[in-house]
């Protein structure tokens, strides 16, 4: 699979950015970084990098979602993570100038910025305080990926494989009174990817889910009544 062309620059960033990287630089090297960004729109379902591919530099995400994957030999894929609006992406292969690790491919309509190793490296030796945000931005992955890895590898069943995941999605939901709502327009077969289940699989434990109470569904909106509720039913 091969990566496609980006469209044009629409000649800088155009909104207010915040990120876990971004708000742990000192406001220099915040303006410094800010002043290397110029988004460029990219359509739903396009490959941003590829996996094996030598990486195009640091990429932050101004709107949109972005799917980080990685495939098997045979064919496989295991979804890793969305990233959202602040995210930085591609920092393990521009540090280290090997080929990107995983695959990102957008969700929906997406506006990115991309860096080049050049740029980020000469970046970093302007700001060296900045190593320290790599640094807490990296370990941040590496957890994102552990948990996601706990997920897959040590859950039990299907149902708690999903709800493991729609309560960890559901951290970047709306508080409201009829629970805690979020955006999950994925289909079956792509939630599957995430937690290493077929999309039949998927589409029957949303059927005893949504038979049981512990989610609702309008639209793409997913809404869970009780978090505490799909908690105590993973764990029993």
């Amino acid at each position: 699979m091969q990566t496609m062309n980006r469209a044009a620059s629409n000649g800088g960033a155009e909104t207010p950015l915040v990120g876990e990287f971004l708000s742990k630089l000192s406001p220099q090297a915040k303006q410094d970084f800010e002043a290397m960004m110029y988004p460029s729109a990219y359509p739903a379902n396009m490959v941003v990098f590829c996996e094996g591919d030598q990486g195009p530099g640091v990429q932050v995400v101004f709107e949109g979602e972005v799917r980080l994957s990685m495939s098997s030999s045979d064919g496989r894929r295991l979804a890793l993570s969305i990233a959202r609006k602040g995210s930085i992406l591609g920092l393990v292969s521009t540090l280290s100038g090997n080929v990107c690790e995983m695959t990102a491919e957008t969700l929906h309509p997406a506006k990115i910025a991309t860096i080049s190793r050049r740029d980020f490296l000469a970046f970093l030796g302007r700001n060296p305080e900045a190593y320290m945000a790599v640094t807490q931005e990296l370990s941040r992955q590496m957890e994102i990926a552990c948990m996601q890895l706990r997920t897959v590898a040590l859950s039990n069943s299907a149902p708690e494989k999903l709800a493991r995941l729609l309560l960890d999605w559901s951290q970047n939901g709306q508080s409201t009174t009829a629970g805690t709502r979020f955006r999950m327009a994925l289909t079956h077969e792509q939630i599957g990817e995430f937690i290493g289940i077929s999309r039949e699989t998927v589409t029957r434990t949303f059927a005893v889910f949504k038979s049981r109470r512990l989610i609702a569904f309008q639209g793409s909106t997913l809404t869970i009544p009780s978090k505490d509720a799909l908690e105590h039913y993973v764990c029993c």
